[in-house]
């Protein structure tokens, strides 16, 4: 008999179906200098008294890091690329900080410098400031609208305004100016005091405490030595006691406008005309 050959049972084949492959985008690392604008930056010291050279410190310094949560050793090293300690690498080449004349100018290129000043120095802000021009505009534009609101109010003032408005400021020399002098010095106060000018122009009682000063300065209201009583001057007779503490002109102003000043008021409007 011949051997039957033994038949070879093959395994079914099962199919590898491959899943697509998602093409992933590589992830970009965010720039070292990311929200870091590099450019030259000027630093000014806001001391009362500048001195011609200041050393600002530059080590033994500590900053908060709010990410980590303690407090970080912080200095400034020429020869290294952070300012934190605990980062730096090899041998620390410490850097001087010197402000010249009120001023330190610090160039694009030494970057590190200028983050140790602008975002990790504790004295950033207090005994010195990053000249910023666009807020420095910001401020002067400011400046020049308040004082063309006050140049124009100036203009508009009338004559008994501008002289109750002076006579804060200059008192009984008022009295023997022109109505040109006032309307001058009026001018120059609006444009060197526009804030306080406004302050007094927008005052309702500033002519009513004209008329008061001017009652005492003509002999009409009699104010006496401590500044605590006023009367009439014809007779003595007690007009008001000045609340203690207060300015005896402010307070004589608003006493004109209660139920027993108006009349005084009246009387001494009339007198002075």
């Amino acid at each position: 008999m011949k051997n039957k050959k033994k038949e070879v049972v093959k395994e079914p084949q099962v199919k590898v179906v491959k899943e697509p492959q998602v093409k992933k985008e590589a992830v970009k690392a965010a720039p070292i200098n990311s929200g870091w604008v590099i450019k030259d930056r000027l630093y000014e010291l806001q001391l009362q008294i500048v001195p011609p050279v200041y050393i600002m410190k530059s080590r033994a310094l500590f900053y908060f890091d709010e990410e980590k949560g303690y407090e970080r050793e912080i200095k400034y090293c020429r020869n290294q690329q952070t300012v934190f300690v605990d980062e730096m690498k090899g041998p620390q080449r410490l850097g001087h900080i010197i402000f010249r004349s009120g001023r330190l100018f610090v160039e694009r290129e030494q970057v590190m410098l200028q983050k140790f000043l602008s975002l990790y120095h504790p004295e950033a802000n207090k005994t010195y400031i990053e000249f910023n021009a666009e807020k420095v505009a910001a401020s002067d534009i400011d400046i020049l609208e308040l004082q063309l609101q006050a140049m124009n109010a100036a203009k508009d003032l009338d004559i008994d305004k501008a002289e109750a408005v002076m006579r804060t400021e200059l008192g009984d020399k008022v009295s023997k100016m022109t109505s040109k002098e006032l309307k001058r010095d009026v001018m120059i106060f609006a444009q060197q005091n526009a804030e306080l000018f406004l302050e007094l122009v927008s005052d309702e009682n500033i002519n009513i405490r004209n008329i008061g000063i001017k009652s005492v300065e003509q002999g009409i209201i009699k104010l006496s030595s401590d500044n605590r009583t006023f009367t009439w001057a014809s007779n003595s007779r007690k007009l008001f006691t000045v609340p203690f503490d207060e300015n005896p002109y402010s307070a004589l102003a608003a006493w004109f406008k209660t139920d027993d000043g108006i009349e005084v008021y009246q009387v001494v409007e009339k007198r002075l005309k």
